[in-house]
């Protein structure tokens, strides 16, 4: 398949009217366990409820616990049912990722980067640099990372563009982008490129998108906004994933952790959440409170 410009898909996606009859989506399919299998929206991904997050504070959590642990840990995650797998190029995991999967059925798990999309930077030789770190053929979600501002789907065309020529080249199965403040937020609903969102969610807007990118610490009044457009993507088709479930550590009552589960798929309507682990008690209690929010 020859690769596709950004602007050549944006106009086969209008004629073909992708979007425009997609109607709207059920936000309480049936939900069983954190460990099912769910499709993210129509990207033709499906992944487990729950994620094994390797960026706890930029991945320096996880990477404390040295590759030996660390990869006990995946493989922890791995044997209970959680088969999804994230990082980013600017965490210092990745590398240790790719070593702690190593052995695991590459068609039996889920693995998504993010890349970061700088300016004066080839965007291809940074998605083949960051395969080849974590030690794959293919990622089966790539985002663009820290999208902060309210021009962010123009500004981030070419790194747009480079993902769609690895997709055509099946190096990327899935696109999406991750948000921070609301400027950026607010641009999501509507995107024609996008087939994934990563959104930060939960009930008390700890660690949530504020007025911009860097009011992040407390924001519970812009909470009903930002369940109101993962309502909007998720209706025009795209998958949604949620970050920032624990508060960035900040909930340390077992209750508020609970709460924030059953808020992001019973009051948002999210299709998957990603938790950064350090330990296998923690994978045991967020696999139990996601079982509890969906019973």
């Amino acid at each position: 398949m020859s690769p596709l410009s950004r602007r050549d898909f944006l106009k086969t996606s209008l004629a073909a009217g992708t979007f425009a009859n997609a109607g709207a989506l059920p936000l309480y399919a049936s939900r069983r366990t954190a460990t099912d299998i769910v499709s993210l929206g129509k990207s033709g991904v499906g992944v487990t409820r729950l994620a094994f997050g390797t960026g706890t504070h930029n991945g320096q959590v996880q990477a404390a616990l040295g590759q030996k642990e660390f990869t006990r840990l995946v493989h922890y995650a791995y044997d209970h049912g959680i088969r999804f797998f994230e990082t980013s190029e600017s965490y210092v995991t990745p590398a240790m990722l790719g070593e702690a999967l190593k052995g695991l059925p590459r068609d039996s798990y889920q693995l998504m980067s993010k890349v970061t999309t700088d300016k004066d930077t080839n965007p291809k030789g940074r998605l083949d640099q960051i395969r080849k770190t974590v030690q794959t053929e293919y990622f089966d979600i790539m985002l663009l990372h820290w999208q902060h501002t309210s021009d962010w789907a123009t500004e981030s065309a070419p790194w747009q563009d480079a993902i769609l020529e690895a997709q055509s080249k099946q190096q990327i199965r899935a696109r999406g982008a991750s948000v921070h403040g609301l400027p950026a937020l607010r641009r999501m609903p509507g995107n024609q490129w996008l087939q994934i969102a990563m959104i930060r969610m939960n009930h008390k807007g700890i660690q949530m998108d504020g007025t911009s990118w860097t009011d992040s610490s407390h924001n519970p009044d812009h909470v009903p906004e930002v369940v109101e457009h993962v309502r909007q993507v998720r209706s025009q088709g795209m998958g949604v994933i949620s970050m920032k479930l624990v508060g960035e550590g900040a909930f340390t009552r077992q209750e508020d952790r609970q709460a924030a589960m059953r808020f992001a798929f019973y009051n948002a309507g999210v299709d998957c959440v990603t938790v950064g682990f350090k330990n296998t008690q923690e994978i045991d209690e967020a696999i139990g409170n996601l079982n509890l929010a969906l019973a």
